[in-house]
């Protein structure tokens, strides 16, 4: 075997091991950044392949360059006397040779193509590997727009790697813009298609030398035709048909689309409003797929609010502001007299309490450790079935924590007890929480509504009283947890604990304690809650007619 032909394998079987290694896992990645974070370990494997490729097929090259320079110097020493070449037995034996046995040997290394087990290797890869799907760049996609629009962000700035004007990382190329807008395009959102399609163009026309670019211009044109016609700009639709006429005279679909275009905008001059035709030139077409995009689920003040609220742009009034107090407490816990917890008021009305050190960074690892492995995708509660869905409004991954597993759990669900007065056997199991690209939970409640009537069914442990939310990483920006009515804003710090009741004492929901995860826009989030129910708080809670305070932290 010939020593490039060892180097070869050897490279083959080096990767093939470090592949193997990997454990093949399937699912939405985009939902958590922990398993994002896994997908760099993928890419490491694909480099190193790649890189392997490359050498082989580089030293195959050399290899036959040399043997080219080496009889080329051969054969024009031979020209220059043919006679006198030949007659010299030596000579005419090499000449022989590298005819036969050289140049076959030469032959089949030209035909062996050296790379085959290294694309052989991607395709094994797909087995043992984590891939994103094509759902996970959609989910990618739709979170960084949504992450735009939360925060305000310019086009141009995030194309830049700029959020909020900080650099985080390298520029977009015109290709990353152009897939952003195509994503936008398939979930029928042609206000960001347009956004994106335009900085795609902006971006192709500064890298005109580049050999890569998976789009023409008249592609982008295609995309922003259609999807500025859908945002209602007609004329703008027909101009960017007729520049990509100029470029695809016979595209039949443009073509088509511009004849209603000039029949929609002499309806608007004549009658001085959009109008539809009389079906004598068909609706503008796309044959681009679209997919139908999940209804809002809250209405646009509410909107308005939680986004301002997210960018710390809403505050409560000072009057709100004022009572509030930091202080200690013990809550009538005999041990907590010598060390009391650190409790910092955040609303009265219904009172919101965050509680300082109330986790600390070895229970958080433990936790995050036994966590990873389960993580599954959270889920929503259906209001007229009961059963357990993904929805888009809730971008996160999840699992649930037995207090038995470990000695760490008890001591976090003890805790809780101390801190909020309530008993734990009828609290579900502590749930570990980590938000993916993006992730958020818009406006909704911990409690069950009157109309929910399947919600909770099966734990016999009635509604959900209380909450108590885990911080359990710093978020670099955004990530608060909002109240939309109440115009607060709770922001993620390690370690620390928020706690609001969610029932009033008559039993019945308050409607104020509703809340949403705002996006994160840079940062991992990591959180853990404890949902504690109705049973058994008779008496540590009893029900009242009067209405509510804080009494619960003493």
């Amino acid at each position: 075997m010939s020593s490039l032909m060892r180097l070869h394998l050897a490279l083959v079987l080096g990767v093939l091991v470090l592949g193997l290694t990997c454990v093949q896992v399937s699912g939405e990645l985009y939902t958590a950044l922990a398993e994002m974070e896994e997908l760099l370990e993928t890419e490491s494997v694909l480099i190193s392949n790649l890189e392997g490729y490359l050498r082989v097929q580089e030293d195959k090259l050399t290899y036959l360059k040399n043997k080219m320079d080496e009889y080329q110097r051969e054969h024009a020493d031979a020209a220059s006397d043919i006679t006198a070449y030949v007659s010299n037995p030596i000579n005419a034996y090499l000449l022989t040779k590298r005819l036969t046995t050289d140049w076959r040997q030469v032959e089949n290394l030209m035909q062996h193509d050296v790379g085959t087990d290294f694309v052989q290797n991607l395709t094994q890869y797909r087995y043992v590997l984590k891939f994103p799907s094509d759902e996970d760049l959609n989910g990618a996609a739709v979170a960084l727009l949504r992450l735009q629009d939360t925060y305000q962000l310019d086009t141009s700035s995030v194309a830049r790697g700029k959020l909020n004007g900080i650099q985080y990382s390298t520029e977009m190329s015109s290709d990353d813009c152009f897939e952003l807008g195509r994503q936008s395009y398939v979930n029928r959102d042609y206000y960001h298609t347009v956004l994106w399609m335009n900085e795609a163009m902006s971006r192709m026309l500064q890298e005109q030398h580049n050999q890569t670019q998976s789009f023409t211009r008249a592609d982008v044109l295609e995309y922003l035709a259609f999807s500025t016609y859908k945002e209602g700009n007609v004329e703008s639709a027909l101009t960017m048909t007729n520049e990509l006429l100029q470029l695809l005279p016979d595209h039949e679909r443009a073509n088509g689309n511009k004849k209603f275009y000039e029949k929609e905008i002499a309806h608007q001059m004549e009658m001085g409003k959009m109008k539809g035709d009389d079906g004598s030139d068909e609706m503008p077409v796309s044959d681009l797929h679209v997919t139908k995009t999940d209804p809002g689920v809250f209405d646009l003040t509410e909107r308005t609010a939680y986004e301002m609220l997210c960018r710390g742009e809403l505050k409560p009034s000072p009057a709100e502001i004022r009572p509030l107090r930091c202080r200690y407490v013990n809550n009538n816990v005999d041990f907590l007299r010598l060390a009391p917890l650190k409790l910092e008021e955040a609303f009265m009305d219904p009172y919101i309490v965050i509680y300082h050190d109330a986790m600390y960074d070895s229970e958080i690892e433990v936790l995050k450790r036994m966590a990873r492995p389960r993580f599954r995708r959270a889920t929503v509660q259906n209001s007229v079935t009961g059963a357990l869905e993904t929805a888009n409004y809730r971008i996160s991954k999840s699992a649930w924590l037995k207090t038995p597993e470990h000695e760490i759990i008890g001591t976090v669900v003890q805790r809780t007890a101390d801190m909020t007065g309530l008993d734990m056997d009828s609290a579900e199991e502590l749930q570990v929480v980590n938000y993916g690209i993006g992730g958020h939970y818009e406006p909704h409640f911990d409690f069950a509504r009157r109309e929910e009537k399947l919600a909770f069914e099966g734990l016999n442990l009635g509604n959900r009283i209380a909450t108590m939310l885990f911080y359990m990483s710093d978020v670099q920006q955004g990530g608060a947890t909002v109240f939309t009515s109440l115009r607060t804003a709770l922001w993620p710090k390690k370690g620390t604990a928020a706690f609001w009741m969610n029932l009033h004492r008559s039993g019945e929901g308050d409607a104020r304690t509703r809340h949403a995860a705002c996006p994160v826009l840079t940062g991992s989030k990591w959180v853990s809650n404890k949902w504690i129910h109705e049973r058994g708080q008779e008496f540590r809670r009893p029900c009242a007619l009067e209405e509510d305070h804080g009494d619960f932290a003493i």
